[in-house]
């Protein structure tokens, strides 16, 4: 089982041996067969532990007395303790999903999940920069002093030169394909099709996608593995495209704080890799490509996912309206 944190690990351990053996059983089950990210396996088994920890505490000693108003009840202690709607709305998602692989395992009479509401989550608009802003960002690497030690990295002696070369790259691939950080640290060199300036991405559940990127990620790419990635590479590079301060293949975390790094640099508010990913959709679709299209270059796998940033450029061209007309 993926590793949860000890409080749920306590709970984990306390669970009648049916009940933890299921959990296990699941887990197993998302990673092996539905190939789903340790994050993932790790919030899925967080939330069912805390589900069957409640059936326990309603005097439920066998999977097969789970039913529909316990599900209700879990729910409704969660809001009692002040769970956000979001926050309701993925762990009655973990219930539902649980239901119903336990049901085809035959440890569930029937599928008691299904019928099990959720709180419509309430989405807020994505942070989005301007175009302008997001050139200043990808752009701020080459600007950086010499021998610095790079945001979030220890210094790297000879290798520090290579590192604004690296930083370059992986603020240009995020602007440029919308990919996601975890996609971008998980590229390997034999990944990148140069000729046809494509990316081969292999996204949440093990997808693969091809995303192009333009020139300009072209010219990075070029520098970062002609100048950059010989100075950096090391035992433990093995494949990886970009890699961190002491050789292995860089890690989100670290390529998180480098954007926000620059981010603060450049002078621009507070910004994630994902706020990058925000902006390029935004972008792409204020520039006139097709909502299908943004959707397949984003890798999601459902069209409403992608329909967020048409409320974003709406929202955007509402606020120069009301700015700019003389009668807004």
């Amino acid at each position: 089982m993926s590793r949860p944190d000890r409080g749920t690990r306590a709970m984990h351990q306390a669970l009648p041996p049916a009940l933890r053996d299921a959990v296990d059983d699941f887990a197993e089950h998302l990673s092996r067969v539905r190939n789903r990210s340790a994050h993932t396996v790790r919030a899925y088994v967080t939330d069912l532990v805390s589900l069957l920890d409640h059936a326990v505490r309603m005097g439920c000693v066998d999977l097969a007395e789970l039913d529909l108003s316990v599900l209700r009840s879990w729910l409704a202690r969660q809001r009692t303790t002040g769970a956000a709607r979001t926050s309701l709305a993925r762990r009655a998602a973990s219930a539902r999903a649980f239901s119903a692989w336990a049901h085809r395992a035959g440890l569930l009479p029937a599928d008691v999940g299904a019928a099990l509401a959720s709180p419509r989550a309430h989405r807020e608009l994505p942070t989005v920069l301007r175009a302008d802003q997001a050139a200043a960002l990808v752009e701020a690497p080459a600007r950086r002093a010499p021998h610095t030690d790079p945001p979030g990295e220890p210094g790297a002696g000879a290798a520090a030169e290579a590192v604004p070369l690296r930083d370059r790259v992986l603020l240009e691939l995020l602007y440029a394909t919308g990919v996601r950080v975890s996609e971008a640290c998980g590229l390997d060199v034999g990944d990148v099709d140069h000729g046809r300036r494509v990316i081969r991405v292999f996204g949440k559940g093990g997808r693969e996608r091809s995303v192009p990127y333009g020139v300009p990620a072209q010219r990075a790419l070029d520098d970062w593995l002609r100048r950059g990635r010989p100075a950096m590479v090391g035992g433990r590079s093995g494949d990886a495209l970009l890699l961190g301060a002491r050789g292995g293949r860089l890690n989100p975390t670290t390529a998180r704080q480098i954007v926000g790094a620059y981010a603060e640099t450049a002078g621009l508010p507070r910004t994630s890799p994902h706020d990058l990913r925000h902006s390029a959709a935004t972008h792409l679709l204020e520039g006139g490509a097709d909502l299908r299209a943004v959707q397949e270059l984003l890798g999601h796998s459902s069209l409403a996912s992608t329909q967020i940033y048409t409320h974003v450029s709406v929202e955007r061209l509402r606020a120069a309206y009301r700015q700019a007309h003389p009668r807004a």
